[in-house]
């Protein structure tokens, strides 16, 4: 006879409390992070704009099964008063199942950020990515400030998302990481509520009308939730069908202008004469 599997309950996403992770005067590639960057990057960070992944060794794998791939996401940023009067980089990270195992392993427990110092058209320092590692020479103050005297042998150019960004000295981290409430998906949410229609009907029920009108109240609540998916899916077709459109007109108006430019001679121009000399117009001879 088969032995029965025992499912284990779904885990709750994890986040981390907010940890330091750079502080006023960190050096990077010779130069040192700025109290003005650190409130930058406090006012700055917004995962919708531009989020910020946790990387090995900032080191991009392109592949999901690749152990470089992301092991996180930076949730949110802030700036705080430390020891002497300094000013202090937090941040807090949604983490991924490895991470985490990693981390109770004792492994990846030094953090790096990446800073980009003029991210797009702010003129404004930017978290851009945070690093793990498990040796902090890797990504040491000797090895960062050789890599930025040489860049053409440089271990960090191809890590980097912007050639402008910096990568902080690589410092000791102890997370701590707590559930995380709002993380839990609505379709999490909806399957609870159907596990508990089900119950309702594994149990003794007063009479069959009761139950039926259970029944009709979990297909209505059923078939709202599958308008609204299908309501979120016809506008993301729509949105996407509108920006295609707007790209062929400005790909349109584009190869015009380069047309256009192309068939224009410049200020002053003026066509070298003929070889044989004369002005170049044809003479009839009468």
């Amino acid at each position: 006879m088969a032995e029965k599997t025992a499912t284990k309950p779904s885990e709750k996403p994890l986040k981390s409390k907010f940890f330091r992770v750079a502080t006023e005067g960190a050096t990077t590639d010779g130069r040192a992070i700025t109290r003005d960057q650190i409130n930058q990057m406090a006012k700055n960070f917004d995962p919708a704009k531009y989020g910020a992944r946790v990387w090995v060794e900032h080191m991009r794998g392109l592949y999901a099964d690749s152990p470089f791939r992301a092991h996180g996401d930076v949730l949110a940023v802030e700036a705080r008063d430390v020891e002497d009067g300094k000013r202090a980089l937090f941040a807090q990270i949604k983490p991924l199942a490895e991470l985490v195992a990693m981390n109770k392993a004792g492994q990846k427990i030094y953090t790096s950020i990446e800073v980009h110092p003029k991210f797009a058209d702010s003129g404004e320092a930017y978290l851009t990515g945070l690093g793990v590692t498990d040796s902090p020479a890797s990504l040491g103050t000797e090895v960062l400030t050789f890599a930025a005297q040489k860049p053409e042998t440089s271990p960090f150019t191809k890590r980097k998302s912007h050639a402008e960004a910096l990568f902080s000295e690589a410092v000791h981290t102890e997370l701590e990481f707590e559930e995380d409430e709002a993380a839990e998906p609505k379709a999490s949410k909806f399957s609870a509520m159907l596990d508990g229609l089900v119950k309702r009907f594994t149990g003794k029920a007063n009479d069959d009308d009761a139950r039926f009108a259970e029944v009709l109240r979990g297909f209505e609540a059923f078939g709202t939730y599958a308008e609204a998916q299908e309501k979120a899916h016809d506008d993301l077709k729509a949105e996407h069908a509108a920006l295609a459109k707007n790209f062929t007109e400005l790909s349109g108006k584009h190869d015009a202008l380069v047309k256009r430019l192309e068939e224009t001679p410049e200020s002053g121009f003026t066509a070298r004469p003929p070889a044989s000399g004369g002005d170049g117009a044809a003479k009839t001879d009468c």
